[in-house]
């Protein structure tokens, strides 16, 4: 009988086995009765062709398995950085993690990536370093890296040593501490297990193991490590629902499923989850290696909901877990994506409205003049998957235009406009003012509503709040695309005017009732003028670089970079290592990895993050999408 349930994440640095030991683990549980191979496209995990067409990890998948009466829920993430928008979405459902390293290339750029996220997540974090039976392994020197490029209390497991436990653990038990010290018998093996346990579920330290996940060496050693050293999901099941939805598919007659981890409550068929026609119209989870359909998802599980048409990746449940933010930077690339045969323009927007509802990170922006589309990226291989799925699972073939950056633009200064109703300018049966102004680098947008109930129709808007959550959908809509084409970020947005049209009002307010449509179609006119009041400057991507290389490397790494027009940080020599940081536009990354190897001699490591954005210096870029509609 089951007691208890972990939810838990499986995350790598690309092609160090980390679908391989999922396989791995569903086998030594019994669910499977031979381990997949990810080569030979057999894996529970990747199920999409693509992904076994590939050898890699595109959308993240939910396997689950029992390990002595704990319902261990395995998710699977992509390593490779171009999906790390999978990996986003799922860090704040999970109960534990697993962060696999392999024994050969040890630790790599994206290792370090997503410990970071592990880390200011606090999610309690075990690591496997895989790969132990190839030739090339050194799991001492893996840990080495492990506790200085990765900066965490690692603990070799199962038997790394009774003073190097003591050791790691003392840093933040001063109890334990004080009987290691006065040889106190009451410091037990149990006792060391239990404050193992402890530190290891408040994410202080982090045991590692070691093995292979292809012949299964260490696997049985990890699985008991889950169970006892990570924590299991609590929740109430009587409580109010709370949960968040973290992936979005379409089934085979492109029904949309709506993945959930609940943290409380329970989610019934039939339910009505928010205002709205969506109801539940079925539930499943997984039990037993397989979805199994159920009336109901509780507390700590996973399950797939149908119904719920209008929810979006990131949604709430119920009553809100956490605050949801993102995790990892956001897209820094866009390209225009055309279909080869004309008459799938339409076919085209509906097949990427599709992906857009999957990956929530990639936005669709559209040129309604001339019937064009551009999707925001992460690198060139998220692009060839996404025209392999058109093409496979839409039946649409495209192509792109050249990869650009993704600009955005921010308010140069204050500005403000006002369309008045009745007047000869204004074809819409509203009022509305709009003042915008910059506001601090990666804050985002605001909305501030500076209106009072009297110039808002309730009749159509049921009270305030609901007025102004649909203002500021209006004014988000509208700065997807600003004076160059790019969206506008980084600013406040505040209504300080309204007004709308009754039959029997005064003449200055007499006419047709005012719908909501008045309200949509005139706030981004109004907002286009706020913004030409304002200005606006275009913004370039940035990213920061590190790269690590042998000290003989040094001058050729910092002429390239200068060569790229980067801003070298610091530099520091560590015997025959040196380690550079800079930053560089984003665009520029792909140059100094394609020329990293020749510099280094095929030694050299980047790793790059992002940067925030910066003025682009001279005449601004416009958007392809502007251009080409002849509006820049």
């Amino acid at each position: 009988m089951l007691h208890g349930s972990l939810n838990l994440g499986i995350l790598a640095h690309v092609d160090a086995g980390k679908t391989t030991l999922t396989e791995r683990l569903l086998y030594a549980a019994g669910v499977i009765r031979e381990p997949g191979r990810v080569d030979d496209g057999t894996t529970q995990t990747d199920s999409l062709a693509l992904e076994r067409q590939r050898g890699i990890t595109i959308r993240s998948a939910v396997v689950s398995l029992a390990i002595r009466g704990t319902a261990v829920n395995i998710i699977d993430t992509p390593g490779h950085p171009d999906f790390v928008a999978e990996v986003d979405r799922v860090l704040g459902v999970l109960d534990g993690a697993v962060l696999v390293i392999s024994a050969v290339e040890g630790v790599q750029p994206q290792t370090r990536v997503l410990m970071r996220a592990l880390r200011r997540l606090r999610v309690p974090t075990l690591l496997f370093v895989n790969k132990t039976d190839r030739r090339g392994a050194d799991v001492e020197r893996v840990l080495a890296q492990i506790r200085q490029g990765l900066g965490v209390t690692a603990v070799p497991m199962p038997d790394g040593g009774r003073d190097a436990l003591v050791e790691a653990l003392a840093e933040h038990d001063d109890r334990l501490l004080a009987q290691y010290v006065e040889d106190d018998p009451g410091l037990t093996g149990k006792r060391l297990r239990a404050a193992l346990a402890a530190q290891t579920g408040r994410a202080l330290v982090h045991p590692v193991y070691a093995g292979s996940a292809v012949t299964g060496a260490g696997v049985e050693a990890l699985m008991e490590g889950l169970v006892e050293l990570l924590p299991t999901a609590t929740g109430d099941p009587g409580g109010p629902a709370s949960g968040t939805i973290f992936k979005i598919e379409r089934g085979t007659a492109g029904e949309k499923i709506a993945y959930v981890r609940m943290f409380a409550g329970t989610v019934r068929v039939r339910d009505r989850l928010r205002d709205g026609p969506d109801k539940v119209t079925g539930i499943s989870v997984f039990e037993g290696g397989a979805w199994v359909r159920r009336d109901a998802v509780s507390a700590t599980e996973i399950g797939r909901l149908w119904g719920l048409t209008g929810m979006k990746i990131g949604d709430p449940i119920g009553a809100p877990h956490a605050e949801r933010s993102h995790h990892f930077a956001p897209p820094t690339l866009q390209a225009v994506v055309e279909p080869v045969r004309h008459d799938d323009h339409v076919a085209l927007r509906s097949a990427l409205a599709q992906l857009a509802e999957q990956d929530p990170l990639i936005d669709v922006r559209t040129d309604d003049t001339h019937h064009e589309l551009a999707v925001s990226l992460y690198g060139e291989v998220q692009k060839e998957v996404i025209q392999a799925t058109l093409a496979a699972d839409f039946g649409v073939e495209v192509t792109f235009r050249q990869t650009t950056p993704l600009y955005i633009e921010r308010p140069a200064g204050v500005g403000e406009a006002v369309e008045w109703l009745n007047t000869p300018q204004n074809p819409y049966r509203a009022t509305i003012g709009l003042r915008v102004e910059p506001a601090p680098p990666g804050s985002g947008v605001a909305f501030r509503l500076g209106v009072d109930f009297r110039v808002v129709p309730l009749y159509v808007y049921r009270n305030l709040p609901e007025f102004a959550r649909a203002m500021e959908q209006y004014v988000r809509d509208a700065l997807r695309e600003g004076l160059y084409g790019w969206p506008v970020s980084d600013c406040v947005v505040t209504m300080v005017r309204g007004g709308y049209s009754v039959p029997d009002g005064p003449p200055s307010t007499r006419g047709p009732l005012s719908t909501a449509a008045d309200f949509r179609k005139l706030t981004p006119v109004v907002l286009g003028q706020a913004l030409a009041d304002a200005g606006t400057a275009v913004c370039e991507p940035m990213s920061r670089v590190r790269i690590d290389a042998p000290v003989d490397a040094l001058g050729a790494v910092l002429a390239a970079l200068s060569d790229l027009a980067a801003t070298v940080e610091t530099q520091s020599v560590q015997r025959a290592d040196v380690t550079v940081e800079a930053v560089v536009t984003a665009a520029r990354v792909p140059d100094i990895q394609r020329r990293l190897p020749s510099l280094t001699s095929g030694e050299g490591v980047l790793e790059s993050a992002f940067a925030g954005h910066r003025p682009v210096p001279g005449r601004p870029p416009v958007n392809p999408l502007r251009a080409a509609s002849g509006r820049a």
